[in-house]
């Protein structure tokens, strides 16, 4: 059964880490990654986001993730390594394109930088069950309907995914032509759009009423399903990552 999340289930040490702890580390880490401008820095950040993703058992699906993130990746080599105003020394050439060592610079910069985001974002989203991450930021004052919209957030592409293979599976059973060639598939997806959004709205609907029948907008206090978690070295974990980030920043401002 496909699930709603893109949570994957394992048993690791980065699972059972605190959702707000790894909160944390996805903001310390990209945060981090763009105040120094230094290409060994953004590096060692994310080669520990790439070990924390190896212990999490979670590394193999973040590689897709990466992949499709390649040709923002290849345009910003192009672009910045030829269109550098600081271009001076040719590095190399694509075709007839000169890709200069200036522009090459700073594009592998920014492209150590993303990847360093979606990789610290896939350890929280791989890693943590969406409801737990929500349930303790409502735990410690977030708004519910804040919370609300963080989770449809969470949710929201592997339940487009989810619809759309049972809408092409149902399209399919009726003797649509789903496999082929690149224009076949085109051809195909376009019968997909209208049912796709319609259902996607009327779920949503479903879902505001389901919410509005339990409660949401009750005034009362509030109590929660599950039982608040322990999580050991939660605060030696989230010290260490602020002094971090403090120290990256007046490393920064000194340097």
């Amino acid at each position: 059964m496909k699930t709603m999340t893109l949570y994957v289930e394992k048993n690791s040490p980065i699972h059972r880490m605190d959702p707000l702890t790894k909160l944390l580390y996805v903001f310390v880490a990209v945060s981090t990654s763009y105040i120094m401008p230094n290409h060994l820095f953004v590096l060692s950040i994310f080669t520990a986001t790439l070990l924390l993703l190896l212990i999490g058992k979670v590394f193999k699906y973040i590689l897709p993730v990466i992949a499709l993130s390649f040709l923002l990746i290849a345009s910003i080599i192009i672009v910045q390594g030829f269109f550098h105003p600081d271009r001076a020394t040719v590095l190399f050439e694509i075709g007839t394109i000169p890709i200069y060592k200036e522009g090459f610079s700073i594009a592998l910069l920014v492209t150590l930088r993303v990847i360093t985001m979606i990789s610290a974002f896939g350890v929280l989203i791989l890693t943590t069950k969406p409801d737990d991450l929500v349930e303790a930021l409502v735990e410690r004052g977030l708004s519910p309907r804040f919370a609300y919209v963080l989770l449809s957030v969470l949710q929201i592409i592997p339940q487009m995914i989810t619809l759309t293979g049972r809408i092409t599976d149902a399209q399919r059973a009726r003797g649509l032509e789903t496999e082929g060639g690149l224009w076949m598939r085109f051809k195909s997806f376009i019968p997909l759009l209208g049912p796709v959004v319609l259902n996607s709205l009327n779920e949503t609907r479903e879902r505001s009423i389901a919410l509005e029948i339990r409660g949401f907008n009750s005034k009362g206090p509030r109590t929660y399903l599950h039982e608040h978690q322990t999580y050991p070295y939660r605060w030696p974990l989230r010290i260490a990552l602020l002094v971090f980030l403090v120290a990256t920043i007046v490393w920064r401002v000194i340097a």
